[in-house]
């Protein structure tokens, strides 16, 4: 399926009349193609969208990707009068090496304002709570190694949840790398519990040293949830254990729901890998 990453926002350049420039990026995920357009910000729509994506010179894609959540809606009036899928993600790798690399263009140019500016920057509201009907029985810090995920892999899990960047041979992980994660216990809910995490898309698990510590779950484009809060220092320990190995792995971890330790089955299994 043909694909676009794209970006529509604010940069630290205006106008010589004093009007913010958005620019529109456009980018596949192979690398091969860019697009780039400026656009004073009263004159931002999904109908200038429109018209750009026609002119960019390349054949309209089957799928539009968006990370950045003020750009959803602009293109996603786009997408529809094109008849466009569009695909909300934080994962678009291409895209956002190609923004790093504009935004250090800004400074030559006679626009630019000298603000300061991280192009891959996001408002994020505080984290929530999770319901309190999603709560597992239990959970653990655990470490699986490469031959046993794919193992794992294998077993008839109600959701899967990967890309095949992402998976341990992609990377070039030895066999023995031990790659972090958490398990959460659900008990006769797992499968609810699996559900509700699957509509969330997890995208991250950021262990947060503290007095309580705690886990956050980052999910959709923006979204943080107060996983789990806990004062024992042996988790402590495990949970600074989980942070030493995400450097060994990329960043890659694993977020696996298991009705008990006991059982031998499972219910849902994501592999993850925040890319900024």
């Amino acid at each position: 399926m043909s694909c676009w990453q794209v970006d529509l926002y604010r940069r630290p350049l205006r106008t010589p009349s004093g009007l913010d420039l958005w620019e529109l990026v456009i980018c596949d995920p192979e690398e091969n193609f860019y697009y780039t357009a400026f656009c004073p910000e009263p004159l931002v729509s999904s109908a200038w969208v429109v018209t750009e994506f026609k002119n960019c010179g390349r054949p309209l894609p089957e799928r539009v990707q968006v990370f950045r959540p003020q750009t959803l809606g602009l293109v996603e009036g786009a997408c529809q009068e094109l008849n466009l899928a569009l695909e909300a993600t934080r994962r678009t790798p291409a895209l956002k090496r190609y923004l790093r690399q504009r935004a250090q263009e800004y400074p030559a140019l006679k626009t630019y304002t000298g603000e300061a500016y991280d192009p891959l920057a996001i408002e994020q509201p505080p984290p929530l709570p999770l319901p309190e009907d999603i709560w597992g029985d239990s959970w653990q810090f655990a470490a699986i190694t490469p031959p046993d995920l794919e193992q794992l892999m294998q077993y008839p899990l109600r959701i899967l949840a990967f890309e095949m960047a992402m998976l341990p041979a992609s990377l070039g992980l030895a066999a023995d790398t031990l790659i972090p994660g958490i398990i959460l216990y659900g008990g006769r809910k797992s499968l609810k519990l699996a559900r509700w995490f699957q509509e969330q898309v997890p995208y991250g698990l950021e262990f947060v040293a503290g007095q309580p510590c705690g886990v956050v779950l980052h999910s959709g484009l923006r979204d943080r949830w107060v996983f789990l809060t806990f004062e024992d220092a042996e988790m402590a320990q495990a949970g600074e254990l989980f942070c030493d190995r995400l450097r060994s792995t990329q960043n890659l971890h694993f977020f696996l729901i298991q009705p008990t330790p006991q059982d031998i089955t499972y219910t849902a299994l994501w592999l993850l890998q925040p890319l900024e």
